[in-house]
């Protein structure tokens, strides 16, 4: 890892003994990846807005299970160029896809703030893990593929799980495998309902990732512009979550059906 932020003397972190996060755009810089390898099939990034409201769709419906990972991508393709009047077959949206893939892996890199957020959390003696959304080869070779994985203490991924991201259960899995109870465990992720309220409805602490700050404040977890606010909201201002009166429910009899 690079070299982190000098671990605060006297910090204090309470109750908080793991963070989890989200991996895509929280971790990993999905979007301008994913740019790139649009524009590098079609040419420009004028369609951008296009591949985002169909991915948005194609992706809610992989995410519950209605079709596999690599059928959606077709589909997808499909979908994309024939809102431009373009039919696409099987073969040639495939082949399409391959391109668009293999231009947006070269393209995957860190957002600047993670490694050294990263490295804090670790030397301040935090257990780590991510919950992400996503088919399990893929998600695995794209977390080896910028250096990190070695980073973590757990990978929560839905693929393996069974269950997705903001199912209680996902998160609830989280803190089985890192033998902790939920309000002993933040989540940091860039979808406000999808991570940070959901983690938060689950028992943890829920926060929100709002990157440049332009999607407005959340009223109800709290909110960072960036990874490097983390930990100061860890040593000084995260509010407590109380102990729920019953645990809830171990799921790691649900999880994996």
């Amino acid at each position: 890892m690079t070299s982190a932020p000098e671990t605060p003397t006297t910090h204090e972190l309470g109750q908080i003994k793991a963070v989890c996060l989200d991996f895509d755009d929280t971790l990993l810089d999905s979007g301008r990846a994913a740019r790139h390898g649009l524009r590098e099939l079609v040419g420009s990034d004028r369609a951008w807005p296009v591949w985002q409201r169909t991915t948005d769709q194609h992706y809610a419906r992989y995410v519950t299970n209605e079709v596999d990972f690599d059928v959606m991508c077709v589909e997808r393709t499909q979908a994309f160029f024939a809102a431009f009047g373009e039919k696409l077959d099987t073969a040639e949206a495939s082949r399409r896809e391959t391109l668009r893939m293999a231009a947006m892996q070269r393209a995957w890199a860190l957002y600047d703030d993670a490694w050294p957020c990263l490295d804090w959390l670790r030397a301040s003696g935090l257990r780590l893990a991510v919950i992400t959304n996503a088919p399990s080869a893929y998600q695995r070779k794209k977390i080896a593929a910028v250096g990190l994985a070695d980073a973590f203490d757990e990978l929560i991924i839905s693929a393996e799980t069974g269950v997705a991201k903001p199912d209680p259960r996902i998160f609830h899995a989280a803190c089985d495998a890192l033998g902790l109870r939920p309000e002993e465990v933040a989540h940091v992720g860039d979808k406000l309902d999808i991570d940070a309220l959901g983690a938060a409805r689950a028992g943890l602490h829920g926060i929100w990732l709002n990157r440049g700050g332009n999607q407005g404040p959340a009223a109800n977890v709290p909110t960072i512009t960036g990874l490097h606010q983390l930990p100061e909201l860890l040593v000084a201002d995260l509010p407590a979550v109380p102990a729920p009166a019953q645990p809830p429910r171990r799921t790691a009899e649900l999880v994996g059906r």
